[in-house]
């Protein structure tokens, strides 16, 4: 459907905006409302970024009006997805103007709810701003209990005062980190199908000659998801074909043709997105830009997305790990040591927000590890945190493999109630003996403090303090490298492939890409991707961080994007604050 002269909903004139807009993430957008409606949206609205949920509309609306003086207030419910990266792209601009700004003054990050058409339960965000730089009201849920028939939920919170950030959080405000140059190229998701049919049982994958034709075996790989790795995993390969053509597989592989043609074609004819369409026999995202990354490596580091409990494991490289894995392109057992460690993952608590009902943190790579500071490690604190964290590897495999039901949600389930102080059930102590719960308790505590005496900091800081000394680490880090130093993670690697590795922006928080309409080609030639630039800026009203400028054109890098705007305000052409680039 085309929609003829469109144009922004008039509102009327109030003093107060409360709202419950639809929840409707940016991914289900097309399928609910339409390509015609959600193209035309997006194009009214341009300075709303194309990956925010529709709820975000809203928002920006409301907070336009109370920035102008239109409005007094305005509050929301939203989804708790209002705190992840793409919806506070939104928020941010609004919050941190630096002449016009809006203010949080009430918030809850996180609330059970059940809806009560359908009964199904979710979790929302509720936010109040108004004009001007002010302190607010944070609550946080603590304990939450279901009502008799089950429609309603008793919740108690705690409570704290002061100046909100976008990420519905009062303290160290993790949101004005940025990526560092230092672990560019080094993260990404792991492959999205886009087809079940690419699953295939070990039996099933001898069928189609495994084992008997020469070269398959590098296109029929085991395969791990999320709850491979926080339970127990489930023994399946997958068909990954990337790097061949169709007819190259028909000619070298037949059974895997005709497998793929039976069990994928079908589902992909169906597909709206011509890249899915056309290239079927290809996993949705391969992630052919990280793969250089993994090339040669023995192992790699992997994390859940979304879970419970945030831990680091080594994957060996004959496994291709699934979307829902977070994945590190080392085999260095320092990164995985570092990463394990209580800065680390307090900082990956802080910075990557939750999701869902149960409300578990999520990691997101851009977020959580391109702007996290490595220490400045001596080579034999280096040596002290790789051999911690190849024990903290082998230990928890050495006993999965001895007690197969054993999974990693349980050992660090006991390993919580360990701390706590908690006495263990019946059924908690036999975890704990099979999984030497108190040696894996040992070897996080000795990991903790060799990764503090690496930053130089005591092993008992609190919490909060260790999230200011890395934000100011990582601004220290980030002037560092506008001024030519890069303390790179990985630099054999890294340096001679001047960091193209993964540097396509990749939509690693949703279900599709963004639409390529209305998105401007990358010019040819230095100078005209500068005027390009240049006249982006012109155009947003709002101050905008280099990824976004980079998703407005057609294979823009980051990198090169940053040095262009770096080099705009070194000129005099653009200005830089907490909120971005603008002119």
């Amino acid at each position: 459907m085309t929609y003829i002269n469109a144009r922004r909903a008039e509102w009327p004139a109030a003093d107060f905006i409360v709202g419950n807009p639809p929840f409707l993430g940016n991914w289900r957008m097309r399928g609910e409302l339409g390509d015609g409606y959600t193209e035309t949206l997006r194009s009214v609205y341009s300075e709303v970024p194309e990956t925010a949920d529709y709820v975000m509309y809203w928002w920006h609306r409301a907070a336009e009006r109370v920035r102008a003086g239109q409005t007094r207030r305005f509050g929301f419910i939203t989804t708790n997805s209002l705190r992840q990266t793409f919806q506070r792209r939104v928020m941010t601009p609004h919050l941190t103007d630096a002449s016009t700004p809006a203010s949080l003054v009430f918030a809850i990050p996180d609330h059970p709810w059940v809806d009560s058409a359908d009964g199904a339960a979710v979790r929302i965000a509720m936010t109040v701003a108004e004009a001007g730089k002010r302190e607010g009201r944070l609550l946080r849920v603590e304990s939450e209990e279901s009502g008799e028939d089950e429609s309603a939920v008793k919740v108690e919170f705690s409570e704290r005062f002061g100046l909100i950030h976008s990420d519905l959080t009062i303290g160290p405000n993790t949101t004005l980190a940025v990526a560092l140059r230092a672990n560019e190229g080094l993260s990404c998701p792991g492959v999205k199908l886009h087809g079940a049919g690419f699953i295939v049982t070990p039996e099933k994958a001898r069928e189609l000659g495994l084992g008997r034709i020469p070269g398959l075996d590098q296109h029929i790989r085991e395969y791990r998801n999320g709850r491979d790795i926080t339970s127990r995993p489930r023994g399946v390969m997958v068909i990954d074909l990337f790097g061949l053509s169709a007819s190259e597989v028909r000619d070298r592989f037949l059974a895997v043709y005709q497998h793929v043609v039976d069990h994928v074609k079908s589902e992909r004819d169906q597909n709206n997105c011509p890249t899915y369409r056309d290239n079927w026999w290809i996993h949705g995202e391969p992630r052919a830009h990280f793969r250089p990354a993994l090339r040669g490596l023995r192992r790699y580091v992997a994390t859940v997305e979304t879970s419970k409990h945030r831990f680091f494991v080594f994957l060996d490289a004959s496994v291709l790990p699934d979307n829902m894995l977070v994945n590190i392109a080392t085999s260095d057992a320092y990164v995985l040591g570092v990463l394990s460690s209580r800065i680390h993952v307090a900082w990956a608590l802080a910075a990557g927000g939750r999701l869902g009902f149960g409300n578990d943190p999520r990691y997101n790579k851009t977020r959580c590890f391109e702007p996290f500071p490595f220490p400045e490690a001596s080579e034999p604190q280096r040596e002290r945190i790789r051999f911690l964290g190849e024990q903290l590897d082998a230990h928890r495999k050495r006993r999965q493999e001895a007690h197969p039901n054993l999974t990693m949600t349980e050992m660090y389930n006991v390993l919580d109630e360990l701390r706590a102080g908690e006495p263990l059930s019946a059924a908690s102590q036999l975890i704990h003996d099979h999984g030497l719960i108190s040696v894996l308790r040992g070897i996080h505590d000795d990991l903790d403090c060799a990764v503090a005496e690496a930053y130089g900091w005591a092993p008992e800081l609190p919490t909060e303090d260790i999230l200011f000394r890395l934000v100011e680490l990582n601004a220290a880090r980030a002037a560092e490298e506008r001024a030519g130093l890069v303390r790179w993670l990985r630099p054999e690697f890294q340096r001679t492939t001047g960091v193209q590795t993964g540097l396509d922006v990749e939509m690693e928080e949703e279900e599709q890409r963004p639409t390529r309409a209305g998105r401007a080609p990358w010019p040819p030639t230095l100078p005209e991707r500068v005027r390009a630039v240049r006249d982006y800026l012109m155009q947003t009203p709002s101050p905008v961080a280099p990824e976004v400028v980079a998703r407005s054109f057609l294979r823009a890098r980051i990198p090169e994007v940053t040095a262009i705007l770096e080099t705009l305000t070194a000129l005099g052409r653009a200005s830089r604050d907490e909120a971005g680039y603008h002119a």
